[in-house]
């Protein structure tokens, strides 16, 4: 059953949000303004910037969240890297975990290569892929017609 939701959710999410599939618009985010929205809270409660967002986008918010170790792991392609100074996909969702809070980053809000590659690598890591599966899921998903990754380092084996 979450196996379904998560595929649900993803094709919504596709559907809703995003940069369109050039790597002129992913390029783009090279001219943001720095300076995405962080907003810190208990671990438990999401940000006020989710509040008028859709069910699938807080879906993608809480799943990244909860799997850190994963997305540490995994580029993001939108041009972030440059643009705020992401170093993984992780950074587009949680700007820094503390002991008892979370410093949220609303970046992921913003960008639907950002949403894809979250949502993509958190279901192949449920359906049993290895972080480094996902990890060469992603690198060859995106190599063309996207900006450069963040300047992520490979999984340690």
């Amino acid at each position: 059953m979450k196996h379904k939701y998560l595929v649900l959710i993803f094709i919504l999410l596709i559907s809703i949000v995003g940069c369109s599939q050039t790597e002129e618009n992913h390029e783009s985010h090279k001219d943001e303004p720095l300076g995405d929205i962080r907003e810190e809270s208990s671990i438990d409660e999401l940000p006020s910037f989710l509040d008028s967002k859709p069910d699938e986008m807080v879906t993608i918010y809480k799943a990244a969240a909860a799997h850190e170790d994963l997305l540490k792991n995994i580029p993001c392609y939108c041009g972030c890297a440059d643009s705020v100074g992401h170093k993984d996909s992780y950074d587009c969702f949680v700007h820094e975990r503390k002991e008892k809070t979370i410093v949220w980053d609303d970046h992921g809000t913003k960008c639907g290569v950002c949403m894809e590659i979250a949502a993509t690598s958190i279901l192949e890591y449920q359906n049993g892929k290895s972080i480094t599966e996902i990890r060469n899921l992603i690198d060859e998903t995106y190599k063309e017609g996207y900006a450069e990754p963040t300047p992520t380092p490979l999984p340690k084996l």
